[in-house]
């Protein structure tokens, strides 16, 4: 068997329009983006993280792979859309004769990146964890009435800047994060996110790294 590559996936005929329509529904929940735009740039930063973490470049496309396909799954809805983009996803890479080794791998880390329920059970999931919960940006929020925003909206809308920044040599992961603070309190933003820092934190130590997390130059984590 052939292998597949992130390129390949994005090229497949039902993967863009079931993203489309993914966010789209999201959006009518009023959700923030979850597109093109996030899904490209969770399959980036992880193969990143996996890259400069002296990782295998096979490991690496995966990883970017199973970012970019993650959150297929809202398309049928946002209640254990984790499991279902799983479903989607293995349905998608099997078409694309995939080594089941691999689609394993792939879907155990897309089944396992919600915060609710999710557990760090590869390399994989755990690259995929520390890309998604670290897109955090005002870039994301869709709610065009700065007055109705809720909390989820104001605490993105009030991140500047974001970026996760990989240290290969201390093993050191950091979130950093640039908020304004006359829009959302620092505390706000550990309201709404603690569990996905904890999250992040497991993911790292599973990279056998350490997760820290920096804001408005403040090491917090």
């Amino acid at each position: 068997m052939a292998e597949v590559t992130l390129e390949q996936v994005k090229d497949h005929p039902r993967v863009e329009i079931l993203i489309q329509k993914a966010n789209e529904h999201l959006g009518v929940l009023g959700y923030t983006e979850h597109g093109f735009r996030h899904c490209a740039l969770v399959a980036r930063t992880a193969r990143q993280v996996l890259l400069e973490l002296d990782g295998p470049a096979r490991e690496a496309e995966l990883a970017a792979i199973a970012g970019y396909l993650h959150d297929i799954g809202n398309v049928m809805g946002r209640r254990e859309h984790d499991v279902a983009g799983a479903m989607i996803a293995m349905q998608i890479l099997s078409e694309l004769k995939m080594p089941l080794e691999e689609i394993a791998d792939v879907i155990a880390a897309i089944g396992n990146h919600d915060e609710d329920q999710g557990q760090v059970v590869n390399r994989v999931a755990a690259a995929l964890i520390l890309a998604d919960k670290s897109d955090v940006h005002r870039s994301r929020v869709r709610n065009p009435d700065f007055a109705t925003f809720d909390i989820h909206d104001r605490v993105n809308y009030a991140v500047e800047d974001s970026r996760l920044q990989v240290e290969p040599h201390q093993r050191v992961i950091t979130l950093v994060l640039q908020i304004d603070t006359s829009i959302s309190q620092v505390m706000e933003y550990f309201e709404i996110f603690l569990t996905r820092m904890v999250m992040c934190r497991r993911a790292a130590s599973f990279l056998k790294a350490r997760f820290a997390l920096i804001i408005n130059n403040v090491e917090l984590l």
